[in-house]
């Protein structure tokens, strides 16, 4: 937060402008979600976009819910948690570096009865100095920031968090 009180980020829209990754590369990020984040799959996080410098998730209402009748907030908290690792993997170079989450805040804003979905962006010019960055310190820190929301298109929680890309090896 600035001075002002005011939330500085480095996504900007979360409208999606890079070329989709193929559906095997998307299958595929979902198959690594589910093999190294058991309990995201058993939740049905799932990746449902990805393209260079945006990635969107979803949740199933199923399987989810609450003693009151609504999403669980460490279900809600997940779908957008992934978005790190799902950005990294449409954006960033894989054989390099790796996601690491280092905080996420969230504010639960409505109850969310049905599935929900997340989404969020960097810029190119980001991306690329994210990488560059990593590649000559070993690591790169940057914010996404979300909105989580439900079916009708309702914000039902929004997310702040700090993450880093990694080098292998460092």
């Amino acid at each position: 937060m600035s001075d002002a009180g005011e939330t500085t980020s480095d996504a900007t829209s979360t409208e999606a402008t890079g070329t989709p990754v193929s559906e095997p590369e998307l299958a595929a990020f979902n198959e690594l979600l589910t093999t190294h984040i058991p309990a995201a799959g058993r939740m049905g996080v799932r990746a449902v976009e990805l393209r260079r410098g945006y990635a969107r998730t979803e949740l199933p209402l199923e399987g989810n819910g609450n003693h009151i009748g609504m999403l669980y907030a460490g279900c809600l908290f997940t779908a957008a948690e992934v978005l790190g690792g799902a950005l990294h993997f449409s954006s960033f170079d894989l054989a390099s570096c790796y996601p690491v989450v280092k905080d996420l805040a969230i504010r639960f804003l409505r109850p969310a009865r049905t599935a929900v979905t997340a989404s969020v962006s960097l810029p190119e010019e980001r991306i690329t100095e994210l990488q560059a960055i990593c590649d000559a310190e070993g690591k790169a820190e940057f914010t996404l920031e979300t909105d989580i929301l439900d079916a009708d298109g309702t914000v039902v929680a929004a997310t702040t968090g700090t993450y880093q890309i990694r080098q292998h090896g460092r």
